[in-house]
């Protein structure tokens, strides 16, 4: 079982920025990918960025390319989400979870709002004011 812990998140203005960090412990020798979501009040989960543990490739939802960079320590079990240009609209809780399946699902499973993903954090509030 693998636990993820977020953190980072807080109030900033338009075009500020912000870093995310998701902790895990526990069983994360199967954590082949980890991603980062997002949920507004009254809307679906979105899939924000994944990033494939073994070789560090990455995938972003279309609406943050450019603008958030997923990126990991594994020395310390954590993958970050750094957020830049930051938006109105990028305001959620923000999630990470973990997927034990092979990239190519990874990618869909983040396309769809979770799928493979599981083992969620409680999230952390992320709240850009305009």
């Amino acid at each position: 079982q693998v636990q993820l812990e977020e953190s980072g998140g807080g109030s900033v203005q338009a075009g500020g920025s912000l870093r995310l960090s998701c902790a895990a412990s526990g069983n994360t020798s199967s954590s082949y990918c980890m991603g980062w979501f997002r949920q507004a009040p009254g809307k679906e989960r979105e899939g924000v960025a994944t990033i494939y543990t073994p070789d560090g490739s990455t995938y972003y939802t279309d609406s943050v390319k450019g603008r958030f960079a997923i990126s990991q320590d594994n020395a310390k079990a954590t993958v970050y989400l750094q957020m830049n240009s930051l938006k109105p609209e990028d305001t959620a809780m923000y999630h990470c979870a973990t997927a034990a399946a092979p990239w190519a699902v990874c990618q869909v499973a983040l396309r769809w709002g979770g799928g493979a993903f599981g083992n969620w954090g409680q999230g952390t509030q992320v709240t850009v004011a305009s």
